[in-house]
């Protein structure tokens, strides 16, 4: 770690064991920007540019998409993922029957410490 960079902590608290995995069915997403391809289809290009300009570096949920207009995405979205354009975040999930919670902070390391960007009036 060094002066000037900026990190992105993400810590996951349960009521389980403490044991965390991928599982269920994958509702959210993010572009993966350091990919090289291109989509093979028109629908599929149309999906990547939107998602580009609407959330650029953030997760977004299909939901959401169609929400904007992009009802029938499912096969477009799926030649991203199979292009790895974009890559899928499942559940994350411990024994049955607990919950999953996921906390993130955004800091920066400065000359004399370090400055939270994420913290609010709830934490």
């Amino acid at each position: 770690m060094e002066e000037g960079e900026l990190y992105a902590i993400e810590t996951f608290g349960s009521t389980g064991k403490g044991l965390i995995h991928e599982e269920g069915e994958t509702s959210h997403y993010m572009k993966n920007f350091e990919a090289t391809g291109k989509p093979k289809n028109e629908k599929s290009r149309h999906l990547l540019t939107h998602i580009t300009k609407q959330y650029s570096t953030l997760a977004f949920c299909r939901r959401w998409l169609n929400e904007e207009g992009f009802n029938n995405h499912a096969l477009a979205l799926k030649g991203l993922l199979d292009a790895g354009l974009v890559d899928p975040y499942p559940p994350l999930c411990d024994q049955d029957g607990s919950y999953v919670a996921q906390f993130e902070h955004t800091l920066m390391l400065k000359p004399t410490g370090k400055e939270v960007f994420s913290r609010g009036d709830d934490f």
